[in-house]
This record gives structure tokens, sequence and C-alpha cells, in this order.
């Protein structure tokens, strides 16, 4: 009988997230069109890896969202609908609106010190967000604010929530950015981020629950806002990770 060492299952493990990332990449990309199904022997030739271990990334996108099964066998990658995009983003903003309450009712005075630093870090970059890399600076500025009101609402169950909510590119509080580098409202519409971005820390550090979910939520509704834009401006969805798996009306 042949046993399975630690060594070797860590490879697989390792095989399986370095096919997890190529195919995702390959997808977000536009390189493999939504609709059609995935050969496996195509996207073993394109990034180097044996079948066995993208097919079983295949199943771990299938839980992400990014695929689904066909009746003929395999996967194909996955197309969304403008609705599916915004309701995506709505329930982003409500576990989003959750952890902001938390952070306030469960969340010390001593503890919102990074929080503090990243939203004075915020200020700087949302002046100099006129060029790409300013945009680039800002989606990680953000990323880390959320993710660290995340943190002060003590709930591994929530993060939990929030990581599959989040799995699909453009539901992410980043995910509509990089189109606004394109478009001529970006700053007010950065501006405005930045003010929600102030207020709820505001409302966490005087305790106001309430008013922070509030917050937090209509926050997150200004992804919906850019969607709307970037979908009257094909470069500016160009720029949106994911965007092409978005259905267009035409």
């Amino acid at each position: 009988m042949a046993f399975t060492t630690d060594t070797e299952t860590d490879k697989s493990q390792s095989q399986t997230v370095r096919a997890l990332l190529a195919i995702r990449e390959l997808i977000l990309e536009g390189l493999l069109a939504p609709g059609k199904r995935i050969s496996e022997l195509s996207v073993a030739e394109r990034t180097g890896i044996s079948r066995t271990p993208i097919r079983a990334a295949l199943q771990r996108l299938e839980t992400e969202g990014l695929v689904e099964t066909i009746p003929s066998g395999g996967f194909a990658v996955k197309s969304f609908s403008q609705q599916d995009v915004f309701d995506a983003i709505e329930i982003r903003g409500a576990l989003e609106g959750l952890a902001a309450r938390l952070a306030a009712e469960r969340g010390s005075a001593a503890r919102l010190g990074p929080l503090q630093a990243c939203l004075e870090e915020l200020d700087v970059v949302v002046e100099q967000a006129t060029t790409e890399e300013g945009f680039s600076a800002y989606v990680a500025a953000n990323a880390r604010f959320h993710a660290l009101i995340l943190d002060l609402a003590e709930s591994p169950t929530l993060k939990r929530q929030m990581e599959k909510a989040v799995a699909l590119p453009f539901a992410s509080p980043s995910g509509f950015v990089m189109a606004q580098a394109v478009l001529p409202e970006s700053h007010r519409i950065l501006l405005v981020a930045q003010d929600q971005h102030r207020c709820v820390v505001e409302a966490i550090a005087n305790r106001e629950g309430a008013r922070a979910q509030s917050i937090m939520q209509e926050h997150a509704r200004l992804a919906g806002r850019n969607l709307r834009v970037a979908l009257r401006h094909e470069k500016a969805l160009e720029r949106v990770p994911g965007g092409t798996l978005i259905r267009t009306v035409k």
C-alpha cells in the first residue's frame, strides 16, 4: 500500500495554488473567453503545469464563482450580467457595514492607531492620484483600510464570509478604482470616498455602531456608481479586473 508523504502533499498543494493563480490571471486578462469550455491541455501548454493540479484549480475557481461546470463535462469561464455585479457589490457592502458596526462596538481606542494612520496616508495618496502610479498607490492603501476595519470587528466568521464575497474581482473594495484613472470625474469620486473613510473612522472611534454601518454600506455603493460610469466608457471597463466577464448591453 502506497503512502503519500507530507512533502508530496505540500508539493501537490503548491502546484494547485500555482495553477489557480495562473488560470485566474488568464481569465481576468480576457485570454480565456466567457462561455467557452476551458481546455485543460491548452492551459497546461500555456502554463507548464500538469493537468491534475489544473483540474483541482478549476474546481476551486468554481467555488469562487469564476468558472462553472457545463453539461458536456469540464468547466467554462462564467460571465456576469450587470445586475450580478450590482448584487455582488451590495452583498459586500452589507458585510462591510456589519464589520464597521462590530468594530465600533468591540474595538478599543488603543487599537485604532493603524486605521487612523492609514486614513492619513490615504489623505496624501488621494491628492496624488492623478497618475497611474497614484491610482495604484490608492488601491493598495484602500485595500489595507478595509482590511483594518475587518480586523477590528474581531469576527473570524465574518472574515470568512467577506473572503467569499470579494472572490469575484469586481466585487472587491478596489474593483473599479483603476477604471477611474481614465475618467474625467475620477478625482471627485475619490474625494467623496475619502470623506466617507474619514466619517466611518470617526463613527468607530465614537462607538456609533449604527452610523458606522450605514456609512460603510453607502461607501460600497460608490462602486456601483463607478460601474455605471465604466459601462459607458469602453477604455474604463478594460481597466476593471474581470471586466471582460461583464455582459454589456448594446
